[in-house]
């Protein structure tokens, strides 16, 4: 078998090495994000539970922006009910990415294990 240059094998660690960083750090962005959204989601549920132990004719104050709006317990529940359903699709995309990086970034590591392990032979 044929040997690799060691400038064309330094040029190709470097990419990869590059590729593992860039990788590892759009994982704890993802990992970030997945918390905040559960986070998001925790919050939705209590303050839905809280609204289920009002009586539906009470006057509900929904926050837009920096004022309160006068409005109705069922269009605030059906706002949080939008809102759980995007936080889970949000999720689901982000697992998604997290499963993608964590396999990119493992790939980008073995490699480097097999330039080490190639070089010391």
């Amino acid at each position: 078998m044929a040997s690799i240059p060691n400038e064309k094998l330094q040029e190709v660690l470097k990419e990869i090495e590059a590729k593992a960083q860039f990788s590892a750090q759009q994982l704890q962005i993802v990992r970030g994000q997945m918390t905040s959204k559960q986070r998001e989601k925790r919050m939705l549920e209590l303050s839905s539970k809280e609204l289920a132990t009002i009586p539906k004719e009470t006057p509900v104050y929904d926050g837009v922006g920096k004022m309160f709006v006068l409005t109705t317990t069922s269009d605030v529940k059906e706002r949080q009910d939008k809102e759980a359903v995007d936080i889970d699709k949000e999720m689901e995309n982000l697992l998604k990415k997290q499963q993608y990086l964590e396999i990119s970034n493992k790939n980008a590591t073995q490699h480097i294990e097999q330039i080490f392990n190639h070089q010391g032979s």
